[in-house]
């Protein structure tokens, strides 16, 4: 009986021994591995094995299965740097990171990057410790680097990165805001509701003069802003706003928490608009015999491991950034794979974790 192309060729366990396909050890011995090998042994074309790699909605859950067996037994790598000469692209995804101290960061990029490299990109971390000058230079880059796809822990404001960024016709994920226009893709959180919530929070447990810490711009001025509304509205007096100009690690926040009693004010709570900042006031206030939060109540924002960590705990506004990654993560992944997105854009709720702080 003649078999037609793509059912030449069995995929067994034993055929992929006579090929020789993965039984040698030392890797300096392995012959080179090509598509063909790969379409060979899947028992189709290569540019079938093509298709499966990079859009795979094109092909069959049955080839597709049949494919990743012939990939794995193989070893093949497709060769990203012959593929970004036909096509003008990598298969790498750039990840630009605020603070690389941060660890909510940290999750939505792992969450992000294992999405995409089980899809066969690569994923390469770049920090711009909020910096626009650092950004721009970044952003005028990318044309240079080639990415398949870009993605941000923040929104880009300035107007000349976001043109630049539009020029590049791919995918380009921001996050961790909500605004109106996006550049292209979004999984953010609504900055001026986090900071409506923690007044809330406050409120509810009686704190009537408060002080808020934070960065003068972007998310942090956002976080005060929705911060300052509820204030006013339910009766909360703001004594002391201390803005920091860059937050690096939790040592900034024990540098700046001399300054809410400096002059003599009665301050009994604050709210610190990012969670580094909150575990460094936090320590200050403990290693200063402060109790809390009879003394000092602390309510911070976006949730670390530490703040649970520490008796009586880091009450914060909360959300999921490692399920933030994950969806920016598919999405990207659906946009590369030219799909068609429903929604390009995802809204990630915020709560309260009340802990022993407040």
């Amino acid at each position: 009986m003649s078999l037609s192309p793509e059912n030449e060729f069995e995929p067994t366990f034993d055929n992929v021994l006579r090929m020789g396909g993965n039984t040698q050890n030392n890797e300096t011995e392995k012959p080179p591995v090509f598509i063909e090998d790969v379409a060979r042994l899947a028992g189709v074309s290569p540019i079938t094995v093509s298709r499966a790699i990079r859009t795979p909605s094109k092909v069959s859950i049955e080839k597709q299965n049949r494919i990743r067996e012939a990939i794995e037994a193989t070893g093949y790598k497709p060769d990203s740097i012959a593929r970004a000469l036909r096509s003008g692209r990598t298969n790498i995804v750039l990840g630009f990171i605020s603070n690389m101290f941060s660890q909510q960061f940290a999750k939505a990029v792992r969450g992000c990057s294992l999405i995409l490299e089980e899809s066969g990109y690569q994923f390469l971390i770049g920090e711009t410790t909020y910096s626009y000058k650092k950004e721009s230079a970044i952003i005028s880059d990318l044309q240079q680097l080639k990415p398949a796809a870009v993605f941000f822990t923040g929104v880009i404001e300035l107007e000349e990165n976001r043109e630049q960024l539009r020029k590049l016709k791919i995918p380009i994920m921001e996050t961790w805001a909500y605004p109106r226009d996006p550049i292209d893709l979004l999984v953010g959180i609504s900055n001026t509701d986090g900071g409506k919530l923690a007044a809330q929070h406050l409120a509810k447990k009686g704190y009537k003069e408060v002080a808020f810490i934070g960065r003068g711009g972007g998310r942090g001025a956002l976080r005060y802003q929705g911060f300052a509304d509820e204030c006013e509205r339910s009766g909360i007096s703001i004594v002391k706003k201390i803005l920091c100009k860059e937050v690096i690690d939790i040592n900034d926040g024990r540098k700046v928490s001399h300054e809410l009693y400096a002059d003599g004010n009665t301050i009994k709570a604050v709210f610190c608009a990012n969670e580094l900042l909150a575990t460094g006031v936090y320590l200050a206030a403990r290693d200063a015999g402060l109790r809390i939060p009879r003394d000092l109540a602390i309510i911070g924002f976006g949730d670390n491991d530490l703040a649970s960590s520490l008796q009586p705990g880091i009450t914060t506004i909360h959300f999921d950034s490692e399920t933030l990654g994950q969806h920016a993560g598919r999405m990207i992944l659906a946009s590369l794979r030219g799909e068609t997105l429903n929604q390009k854009t995802r809204y990630m709720p915020l709560s309260v974790i009340e802990r022993g702080s407040t």
